[in-house]
């Protein structure tokens, strides 16, 4: 056996196997030079994925160049627009406007709207243009000729709102108790704008919610100890008169333009609030009362309580002086003009109308909102002589209001002296932007106003109509109302054509 003290084992083993093989074993240690070539090789393979990693362990600003004894490299600077801003940028906003903004010239005013004010069809259009802050007419052509205003009537009926009950009133939907035993009685107060659901505060449709209000029902009537049988009553005896106006022609009302008035309404009277067309809840106090009872029945079934699936109109007014079970308000008047006006709801109009005569003591009725408009109108020192109402929203035909009217009221809600008016501002939808204009002022000779005509609208069968304001090209305020009747309906060109007037106001650098 061969010795192997003082041999690595590894080495014996070697020995042994080449002497059984008949060779002559080597003499001197050998060099492991396969594994030496393999470590090389690993080295060279690794050395591009730790320049790699390195800077993730590193930290920002750190190459991996000093990952291997050479000195390390910053990190590129982020570009500028990456970078923190070391300073605030001034707020982009319209400049003030200033007194000493040149005053276009009527003649040059005139040249440039007359050419672009003409019918598509049959029909006349006539108009008005003025200095807002001075009053001093720009463009009259049959300005002070009355006509029928289509929705622009809105803005009269806005102003009756404004100045009657304030811009920050609310309309409260109450509970009350009922002359009965069990007996619950939902008051409406003027809110046709009501949720279904939840009241949303931060909305102005749905701002109060009749599951909101049935929930604090039902606080209240546990409060009381009250159990059993609830009945719901619905008074909506706030509102007198017709429901339908007769001057409204029966094809709108089929068609949903208008639904009859009561007190408090789902969704300013729609099955939808999304859905702004088609028919219509005919009785929108009942459709309430019938969603109030359904909440209160859900709300209550923990509270012992149970409530009959029937409503009941109540026979007469309740109680004044009775106690609130509960209570939800509606977004401001305020911010339902301004809904108003975007939009251009007949229902909400109608529905300021009558608030506004319960408020000066007249009857909630259309006689009472027709003659709180005209009373408005002349206390905000606007002529209405020769205003005819027959409605307050503008969708009956017997209207009669003048181009020079508009442009007073539009006056006084820019720049009048009576600030409670400045709320309804917002209400104006803008050329491109929002509510009936949104589509409006897109094609070549209309864009120059896209974002710069804020305007109320008016449409019917024979008739446009355009109120509003808008800043010149020099800084000047101009006020501007533009009204078409006996168009040929449905002519494309005459819509185009107010808005081409009021585009060329927006650009005027007329002197």
């Amino acid at each position: 056996m061969t010795k192997t003290t003082g041999q690595e084992p590894w080495r014996a083993h070697r020995s042994a196997r080449a002497g059984s093989l008949g060779r002559t074993p080597a003499k001197g240690p050998r060099k492991p030079w396969p594994l030496a070539l393999a470590a090389l090789i690993l080295l060279v393979l690794a050395l591009p994925g730790a320049l790699l990693v390195a800077p993730g362990f590193l930290g920002p600003g750190v190459s991996g160049a000093g990952v291997f004894g050479a000195a390390p490299q910053p990190a590129p600077a982020p570009p500028a627009w990456q970078q923190a801003p070391a300073t605030l940028s001034a707020p982009q906003a319209l400049a003030p406007l200033q007194q000493s903004a040149p005053v276009p010239l009527p003649s040059a005013v005139a040249a440039q709207v007359d050419p672009a004010l003409k019918a598509d069809g049959g029909g006349t259009f006539t108009g008005m243009v003025q200095d807002a802050l001075t009053g001093q007419v720009l463009f009259d052509r049959g300005g002070a000729e009355s006509r029928v205003p289509a929705s622009n009537l809105k803005l009269l009926t806005a102003v009756a709102a404004l100045r009657t009950l304030g811009p920050d009133h609310r309309f409260a939907t109450k509970v009350v108790p009922g002359s009965a035993a069990g007996e619950v009685v939902l008051v409406g107060g003027g809110d046709v704008l009501l949720a279904a659901g939840e009241s949303k505060p931060d909305q102005v449709m749905g701002h109060a919610g009749l599951a909101t209000l049935a929930a604090l029902t039902v606080q209240a009537l546990q409060a009381a100890g009250t159990t059993g049988d609830i009945k719901v009553v619905v008074d909506d005896s706030l509102f007198t008169g017709a429901a339908l106006n007769p001057a409204w022609q029966s094809g709108d009302v089929e068609a949903g333009e208008i639904a009859p008035l009561y007190p408090l309404a789902l969704s300013s009277a729609r099955f939808d609030p999304a859905v702004t067309t088609g028919p219509r809840p005919q009785d929108s106090a009942i459709t309430a009362a019938e969603e109030f009872a359904a909440r209160l029945r859900a709300a209550g079934a923990g509270a012992g309580l149970t409530v009959a699936a029937g409503v009941e109109r109540s026979p007469g007014a309740s109680q004044a002086a009775a106690p609130a079970l509960a209570a939800v308000q509606s977004a401001t008047v305020a911010e339902q003009v301004n809904l108003m006006l975007q939009v251009s709801d007949n229902y909400l109009a109608e529905t300021m109308g009558r608030m506004a005569a319960v408020a000066t003591g007249r009857p909630g009725s259309n006689d009472g909102a027709t003659a709180v408009v005209a009373a408005e109108l002349a206390a905000a020192g606007i002529p209405s002589d020769a205003v005819k109402l027959v409605d307050v929203c503008g969708l009956a035909m017997g209207n009669q209001v003048a181009a020079r009217q508009f442009t007073d009221v539009v006056r006084a809600i820019t720049t009048g002296a009576d600030t409670r008016l400045r709320a309804a501002l917002d209400g104006f939808p803008v050329g491109g932007l929002s509510g009936t204009l949104d589509t409006r002022y897109g094609d070549a000779t209309t864009s120059g106003g896209a974002g710069l005509v804020r305007a109320k609208t008016g449409t019917l069968n024979t008739v446009l109509a355009l109120s509003g304001y808008v800043v010149d090209s020099d800084g000047r305020l101009l006020v501007f109302s533009f009204i078409g009747n006996g168009l040929t309906p449905g002519a494309a060109g005459n819509k185009e054509a107010l808005d081409r007037a009021a585009t060329a106001l927006a650009g005027c650098g007329c002197r």
